[in-house]
Formats: structure tokens, C-alpha cells, sequence
């Protein structure tokens, strides 16, 4: 009895049990999964636990598309689905809930579960896979819509009705879209911004193709890898499955062009300068005319190159002092028919900063600078009594050393009044000696010049600009200015010459555009094909780089994106899959075929800025448990290890 009594009194640190490692089960539903000739709106799955939804409004999705959203809600341990809208007769519905079912303590995912029924005799069970990316970088889209609609329905239809199947992209831009009849289709994808399923806004990002998509199945085998530890293989099984095709559809996605013209807005920041924004440019410019000023002479204009953003450089400076200008605006504009037709509105540039406020700050500066004067003078240091002229400030792109066929411009932060080319000299130094260099000097914009010149392998240059060798129209001249250019030699740099094969029947090979990118997906540089689909990129850095590649099918250097009422597809864009290291003094050459990998296979891994996520794993806490507390205690609790 004494012993006995021992032990009960004994203390000791309850472990807290088990955890649940089993992922939630259904055990019924109302009506039945996959069950037929279905009419209820109001769909009840029970689970053997409780368990709760993470990002429903991500993750689940209803097809046929619902353009009352449905209320899905859990509670306790089951899950409730309200449809909202009517159902259509003799049709397959799904509720795809992917991985956002979890049990409510351990967050053990059930895994990729679909609820399905039909309101007919019989449910559709087959399956649409792919893929959708940015046709422009194959980046994949996360979260885009993309459906199915009958292969022989007109293409206005995209336009008219929902997709009659819908699903919604992954983090790896992978979609699948269940519950599919037999029969031929066609595939699209659709950013839908106003939830109509439909598209309807030029804002919404799309993709669509021609390919007759016929969904089928059959039996198949993968292999499924049973680990002993993170090191170590025990077995590799296989696992038969139904595997459906096609798996493997590719929408190329975009944006098309807004070309409707509107006036945005108007924008006086600073005194001197108006800017006037439109949504989309035009080659006939605004006509301005002054109602509180006279406007003749009065702006000197520079346009973005798209002429949608257009910058007025005020040249009167009495006008400059006006707070506020009141401008009569003509410009062309598109109508309600999409077309370009004369409007005329009144405008107003009102300045950031009135002119009192800015003769006060200008006046404190000048006291400021008084002040430090004074104090130079009385302490015995050299002083001004004259505030010195602010100079024009030049920039000059090329400063010590640059690449063997560099271009060297200047720009000024004003427009010009006036430009004395000969206080621009360009000396070459040949045999320790100074020769003046051929060049020639071209006006790029309306701030921006160039200084054309054939810079070759070693070349040390001296460009040199004399005072007030440029004046601007606020009457601010340039300072003396000297800048040493040294051009490097060929020993600096990598050579990498491309050899294309599996150029698109369609295309010319003088058509492709070969552009060499850095990690960070920019360009570095930029060449076409020859007759032969060779590419020799001459002066690359050294470092490491990525090929991408464009068909240029209008022939004007950048990409071209589509347009869906003119049935274009945006050009088409490859990605050579691996890293090009180059090194100096080293010739790379590398064999690249354009569709040898699928588009989605294609883009290399290290610089796709769309990650997958993480997958949801079942969590192994009871091994955890048991490698914390030891054999011995496991034995005692009489755990077989």
C-alpha cells in the first residue's frame, strides 16, 4: 500500500500527446459529390474534424464562372457553398478548392479537392491543362482568369458571353480547368478588372489562341520517391493515375495598346515650364493660344517620343511671373465612334508656387548670402560684392573610360537660345601628340545633342567646350569645360557569336531581334540576325548574361504587342534556357534553337521574378516529437521506432 501510494504521489511533466498528422477527410456532402440531375444551390461537405479555408477568395473557384459570386464559408467541420445564380440544365459544375482546405489545428493540407455535380443525366470529367505567360518576357501570371468556349463559337463572342469553363492561374502560372464535356474548344485568358468574364476593357490583359483544343484521357504511371531521411531514397514506386490532355496549353498574355486620345491633365511645377499629358500621342500637336497673355513666341516645345507627354519651356520671362495662364487648347481627341475628331478646351497653369512666395525665398537667399559675405570680409578671407551668374550646367555622358563604339552626347537642363559649335573642340591624342578629330555635332532633341563620332579600340580622346559655347533662352552661358575619354582595348571585353536554328517558318531570320540581358532581365545589347541567323555581339563585358530574342515582324526594333479584334498575336518571344558567361579575351559561341523547349520551359529559372510558392506539406511533428524525447521514453510509452 505504502508503494503504491509512492507512486501516485510521484510529479511528473504531462507530454501532451500526440499531434494530429492526418489531413481532413470528407465523410458526406448534400447533395453527393459527382452526383447527377442535381438542383440545389446550396452544396454541404462534412469533414471528419474541424477544419478552415485559407484565401477562399484566391484560391476557390467555381465553373461555370459565376457572375454573382458565390458564398462559400466554413464552419465547424463542414464547408457551406451558396450558388447566387441560377442553374443552367444539363450542366457540369465544379467548386475547385485547390490546397485551401487545412484542419483547424495543424494546418495539414487535404490536398487539391474539387467538388463536382451536374444538373443532367451525366457529369463531364475531363480535364485542360497549360500554362499562360507574358508574352512579352514569359513571365508566368499569377491569378488570371482562362476558360474554354466552343471551337466553332465567333471570335465577337469574348466580347458578348462568359466562358462556359473557367479556372484561374497558379504562382507558376499553371491552370486547370475541370469538369470539361467532350468535344472541340478554343482557349482564353482574360485579367477580368470588372468580374464579367467577358472582355470589355482595353485596360484588361488577355490571351487567346487559335489551336482546336479536343480533351481526352487515358491510363498512365508516375513515380512516386519514398524517402527514408532528406539524403536518402527507399523506394521509387509508380503510381498509376488518369492522365488528361492536353496538358500542356501556352496562352501568350498581354496588354492591348490604348490608343484612344484624351486629355489627362495639366502640371506647372516649376514657373518656367508646362506640362500637358494626353493618354495616348498624335502627330498633329495642340495648338495653344494665350486669354490672359499673348502667346506668340511665347513656348519652345519638348515632346516625349510618343508626342503624349508635351513639355512647354516658357520662354517670356514676364510670363513666368503670372501665377496663373489661361490657355484656349485645340487638340484632336477620339470619340465615342473611335475616332480622332478637333476639341477645344479651356486650361488653366496655375504655379506650384506663387511668384510673392518666390521672390521672398529668392530674397532670404540673397540675404543669406550677404551675411556669409560680411563675415568672410570681417575674419580677412577673400569676399564677393556681387552675387557671381549661375552657369549652365553641362552634362556629358562619356567621362574616362568607354566601350569601342560608344555614343557621346550632351545634354543642358534648358532649350537652347543659342549653340557656338566652334567652342566645341574634340582633340585625339596620337604618339604623345594632340590632333583635332573628326566629328560632327547632331541635335537628338530638344536638349540633347550628339557628338558623332567612330570610336575605336584605344582611342584617348579630349573633349573641350569654351565658355558661353552654349547660351540658353533664359540667357545662362556654359562654363569652361574639359573631359578626358579613354576608349578601352579589345582585351577588355568578351566576343559572343550566336548560331539560330529553329527560327518559325514564318519568319524571316533577318527578322530576329537578339538582345543580351543582365540578371536583372535589362538589356545590355541589342542586334538582328543575318540572312544565315547568325549573331556576333562584339565588346561585351565581361560577365554574366542571358539571351532573349523577338521576331520583328514590322521591322522597327522593339516588340509589338497584339490586338484581339484585328486577330494579331503579340510577336512572338524566345528564351535561350541557360547562363552565357563571358570573359575577357574569351570568343563564346553557343548553338541556340529557338523552339527546342516548349515557351513555358524556356525562360531560366534564376531570373524569372515570378517565384512558385511553396507547396503545402503534410508537417511530420510526431518524428519531431519523438527524436526530441529520446528512444528510451518512446519505448517506455511502448512506441515501436
Amino acid at each position: 500500500m505504502l508503494l503504491f501510494l509512492s507512486a501516485c504521489a510521484r510529479m511528473g511533466s504531462p507530454d501532451g500527446g500526440w499531434y494530429d498528422e492526418n489531413p481532413p477527410k470528407v465523410v458526406s456532402s448534400t447533395p453527393e459529390d459527382k452526383g447527377t440531375n442535381v438542383r440545389a444551390k446550396k452544396i454541404t461537405i462534412n469533414f471528419d474534424e474541424f477544419i478552415k479555408i485559407e484565401n477562399a477568395q484566391e484560391k476557390v473557384i467555381v465553373s461555370p464562372p459565376q457572375i454573382e459570386q458565390a458564398e462559400i464559408k466554413a464552419a465547424g467541420k463542414r464547408i457551406i457553398v451558396e450558388l447566387k445564380d441560377s442553374l443552367k440544365d444539363n450542366t457540369t459544375y465544379t467548386v475547385d478548392f485547390s490546397d485551401a482546405i487545412v484542419d483547424n489545428n495543424e494546418s495539414n493540407p487535404m490536398g487539391n479537392y474539387t467538388f463536382s455535380f451536374s444538373t443532367g443525366d451525366q457529369i463531364d470529367t475531363l480535364e485542360v491543362s497549360g500554362y499562360c505567360l507574358n508574352a512579352e518576357n514569359l513571365e508566368p501570371i499569377k491569378g488570371i482568369s482562362v476558360g474554354l468556349y466552343p471551337y466553332d463559337a465567333p471570335d465577337s463572342i469574348f466580347r458578348k458571353e462568359p466562358m462556359i469553363r473557367i479556372s484561374r492561374t497558379n504562382s507558376s502560372g499553371k491552370f486547370t480547368i475541370k469538369g470539361v464535356a467532350p468535344g472541340a474548344y478554343r482557349a482564353f485568358a482574360l485579367q477580368d478588372a470588372d468580374g464579367d468574364f467577358v472582355l470589355s476593357q482595353k485596360s484588361e490583359q488577355l490571351g487567346f489562341s487559335r489551336d482546336k483544343i479536343e480533351p481526352s484521357c487515358k491510363p498512365d504511371t508516375r513515380p512516386d520517391t519514398i524517402w527514408r531521411d532528406s539524403l536518402h531514397i527507399l523506394d521509387i514506386k509508380r503510381i498509376g493515375y488518369t492522365h488528361f490532355l492536353p496538358d500542356d496549353v501556352t496562352l501568350l498574355c498581354f496588354q492591348e495598346p490604348n490608343t484612344d486620345r484624351s486629355f489627362l491633365k495639366i502640371e506647372r511645377n516649376e514657373p518656367n515650364k508646362l506640362g500637358i499629358f494626353f493618354t495616348y500621342g498624335c502627330d498633329s500637336l495642340p495648338k495653344l493660344r494665350g486669354l490672359n497673355f499673348d502667346s506668340t513666341d511665347s513656348f519652345v516645345l519638348e515632346a516625349s517620343e510618343k508626342k503624349d507627354t508635351l513639355l512647354y519651356w516658357i520662354a517670356d520671362t514676364t510670363l513666368i511671373n503670372l501665377d496663373t495662364l489661361d490657355i484656349e487648347m485645340t487638340y484632336l481627341a477620339t470619340d465615342t465612334l473611335g475616332q480622332l475628331v478637333e476639341k477645344v478646351d479651356t486650361i488653366a497653369g496655375y504655379a506650384k508656387v506663387s511668384y510673392e512666395k518666390r521672390m521672398k525665398e529668392k530674397q532670404k537667399e540673397l540675404e543669406q548670402w550677404q551675411k556669409e559675405q560680411e563675415k568672410k570680409k570681417k575674419s580677412g578671407e577673400a569676399y564677393d560684392s556681387i552675387i557671381p551668374p549661375k552657369m549652365l550646367q553641362v552634362d556629358i555622358s562619356a567621362n574616362g573610360n568607354i566601350e569601342p563604339k560608344q555614343r557621346i552626347f550632351i545634354e543642358v537642363p534648358e532649350p537652347l537660345a543659342r549653340l557656338n559649335e566652334d567652342g566645341i573642340h574634340l582633340y585625339q591624342e596620337i604618339d604623345s601628340a594632340w590632333y583635332n578629330c573628326p566629328h560632327e555635332l547632331q541635335q537628338i532633341s530638344t536638349r540633347k545633342y550628339e557628338i558623332k563620332v567612330d570610336t575605336q579600340p584605344k582611342m584617348t580622346l579630349s573633349l573641350e567646350i569654351d565658355s558661353a559655347a552654349f547660351e540658353s533662352i533664359y540667357g545662362l552661358c556654359s562654363d569652361k569645360k574639359k573631359v578626358g575619354i579613354k576608349v578601352k582595348g579589345e582585351e577588355d571585353f568578351s566576343t559572343l557569336d550566336v548560331e539560330l536554328s529553329g527560327i518559325p517558318k514564318n519568319a524571316d531570320p533577318t527578322k530576329v531581334c537578339v538582345m543580351l540581358i543582365d540578371g536583372s532581365d535589362k538589356i545590355a545589347k541589342q542586334m538582328k540576325a543575318d540572312a544565315a541567323g547568325k549573331v556576333k555581339f562584339n565588346y561585351v563585358k565581361p560577365g554574366k548574361y542571358y539571351l532573349r530574342a523577338f521576331i520583328d515582324m514590322n521591322d522597327n526594333d522593339i516588340w509589338d504587342t497584339g490586338c484581339y479584334d484585328e486577330d494579331r498575336q503579340p510577336e512572338e518571344v524566345f528564351y535561350f534556357n541557360e547562363e552565357v558567361e563571358c570573359k575577357q579575351k574569351w570568343d563564346v559561341k553557343r548553338q541556340w534553337n529557338l523552339t527546342a523547349k516548349p515557351r513555358y520551359k524556356q525562360k531560366p529559372e534564376a531570373i524569372i521574378k515570378q517565384k512558385p510558392e511553396v507547396a503545402k506539406k503534410q508537417k511530420s511533428l510526431n518524428l519531431e516529437r519523438a527524436k526530441k524525447l529520446g528512444k528510451e521514453y518512446m519505448k517506455e510509452k511502448g512506441v515501436n521506432l
